[in-house]
C-alpha cells in the first residue's frame, strides 16, 4: 500500500514540474499562480523583507542604515519559486554602517539627514531551503 502512495505522489508531481519548467524559447519562467495579496505579517514576507533590506543596505552608498517604516502591500506569485512583491516605505536611521545587530536605531529626524524612500522589492524565495534572491529593486524619493 505505501508503494501506491509514493507512485501516486510521483505521478502528481511530474505534471507540476513540467509546468514550472522554464520555456527556453521565451527565456521566462512559467507562472503557476499570478500575484495575489498576502498578509504583511506572514513569516515568509518578513524573511524576504529582512533579506531585501540587508541587500539594500549592503549596496547603498549611504553612510547610514535604512529601516522599514511601513509595509504598504505584499503580494505572492508562484513560479519555480515563491516570488514576493513587497512595497515599503523606508527611511534613513541614525545608525552608521557597518551595522551591528545589537544596535538600536531610530529614524533620522534631523531635517538635514532626514530621507524617506518608497521601494518595491521582488524577492524570489525557497524559504524551506533558506534561499532568497532580490530579483528586482526599485526605489524613489517618497
Amino acid at each position: 500500500m505505501p508503494r501506491c502512495r509514493w507512485l501516486s505522489l510521483l505521478l502528481l508531481t511530474i505534471p507540476l514540474a513540467l509546468v514550472a519548467r522554464k520555456d527556453s524559447n521565451k527565456n521566462e519562467t512559467a507562472v503557476l499562480r499570478k500575484l495575489k495579496p498576502v498578509n504583511a505579517s506572514n513569516a515568509n514576507v518578513k524573511q524576504c523583507l529582512w533579506f531585501a533590506m540587508q541587500e539594500y543596505n549592503k549596496e547603498s552608498e549611504d553612510k547610514y542604515v535604512f529601516l522599514v517604516v511601513k509595509t504598504l502591500q505584499a503580494q505572492l506569485q508562484v513560479t519555480n519559486c515563491l516570488e514576493y512583491l513587497i512595497d515599503v516605505e523606508i527611511a534613513r536611521s541614525d545608525c552608521r554602517k557597518p551595522f551591528s545587530p545589537n544596535e538600536i536605531c531610530a529614524i533620522q529626524e534631523n531635517s538635514k539627514l532626514k530621507k524617506k524612500l518608497s521601494c518595491s522589492f521582488l524577492v524570489g524565495a525557497l524559504p524551506w531551503n533558506g534561499e532568497f534572491t532580490v530579483m528586482e529593486k526599485k526605489c524613489e524619493d517618497a
